[in-house]
């Protein structure tokens, strides 16, 4: 079964960065991959997409993270750049691995555990 494991997170003051990693781990290469994503939730609130992008690389972004966020993938890796942090980016942070099925696995989408990011005024 894939299991993302993300990294990173933590508390920054509003205006700073933070860079997240999530690796895809399991009985997967990097062709099982359709695409990877960030998504985030907070308390009360559906999770929302924040970044996505395609085993071509073609990248998608939320309008309240454009020019903010960059995604980027390199192989089983998917890591986001986050810059000029707000306080209302302050969310758990998920990482999503949506995969073809193979032999070994069910083809669909697998979530990490979150990580939380808490950006302070």
């Amino acid at each position: 079964q894939v299991q993302p494991v993300e990294r990173g997170g933590g508390l920054v003051q509003a205006g700073g960065s933070l860079r997240l990693s999530c690796l895809a781990s399991g009985r997967i290469s990097s062709i099982d991959i359709n695409a990877m994503g960030w998504y985030r939730q907070v308390p009360g609130k559906q999770r929302e997409m924040v970044a996505h992008i395609t085993r071509d690389g073609i990248t998608d972004y939320a309008p309240f993270v454009k020019g903010r966020f960059t995604i980027s993938r390199d192989n089983l890796k998917v890591s986001i750049e986050m810059n000029d942090l707000k306080p209302e980016d302050t969310a758990v942070y998920y990482c999503k691995v949506e995969a073809r099925s193979t032999p070994f696995q069910i083809g669909g989408d697998y979530w990490g555990q979150g990580t939380q990011v808490t950006v302070s005024s």
